[in-house]
């Protein structure tokens, strides 16, 4: 039986990589893509050349379609696409950069999904990264949890539209990845220090931690239409 494919969409650093991981580790047949092919490359070098990977840029429709019709059938996909912008007071926060966090996250989501289904195995799945704000009260966080809230809205209603393909998605809390480069080390040091005491498990998340909550959701067959919180219990403290 030939092995089972997955196409990770942002594979080549945090959440999508450490994906990439876990699933060759499980057995699976793994093609990460990324916009930028040295990263790529480093990703291939962490992954110990056991994957495929293919320059797509998830935004753009023509590099996303030739892309696609490069790697040809494959049995499931991974949007791990994140974007950075849309965070702020929403007294002040700029519409610019809300508008740029669902061109950069929540279009390349749906574009991608919907150019994939005529190369997805029928029986196989698609799982969304969404994120905590789209579930819980955070100040500061309207423009951004608009995005994520947008991905997680398409789950249920892509599950009944497309079975019995399954669709799915993650909503991860706050997770030690490239996102928070944006930071200075000290500032990233004490931010991550802040979210730590405020959530149950006591740390920030790990890629990894991420990473085995989409292999669940790809590996088990009776999962589909559903957003699976996984942020340490954040949400509940907030």
């Amino acid at each position: 039986m030939s092995k089972q494919h997955c196409v990770i969409v942002g594979g080549s650093s945090g959440i999508g990589l450490s994906t990439a991981k876990w699933l060759l580790k499980a057995g699976y047949k793994v093609t990460i893509t990324g916009r930028n092919l040295e990263k790529l490359n480093e990703a291939s070098h962490f992954l110990e050349g056991q994957e495929e990977k293919m320059v797509m840029n998830a935004a753009d429709r023509k590099s996303v379609q030739t892309a696609l019709n490069a790697i040809g059938a494959f049995d499931h996909l991974v949007l791990a696409v994140g974007s950075t912008k849309g965070a702020g007071p929403f007294a002040s926060v700029n519409m610019d950069d809300v508008r740029t966090s669902f061109e950069e996250k929540v279009f390349p989501h749906f574009q991608t999904a919907q150019a994939a289904l005529r190369f997805l195995a029928t029986d196989g799945s698609i799982t969304f990264v969404s994120a905590v704000t789209a579930h819980a009260a955070m100040p500061g966080t309207a423009g951004i949890g608009a995005a994520n809230a947008a991905i997680a809205a398409l789950v249920p209603i892509l599950a009944a539209e497309l079975k019995p393909l399954r669709v799915n998605a993650v909503s991860p809390g706050v997770i030690d990845t490239p996102w928070w480069n944006f930071l200075s080390e000290d500032q990233r040091a004490q931010v991550f220090a802040d979210y730590a005491t405020r959530t149950p498990v006591g740390r920030v998340g790990h890629p990894d931690d991420i990473a085995q909550t989409i292999a669940f959701l790809i590996t088990n067959r009776f999962m589909t239409g559903e957003v699976v919180i996984c942020d340490g219990g954040l949400r509940l403290m907030v």
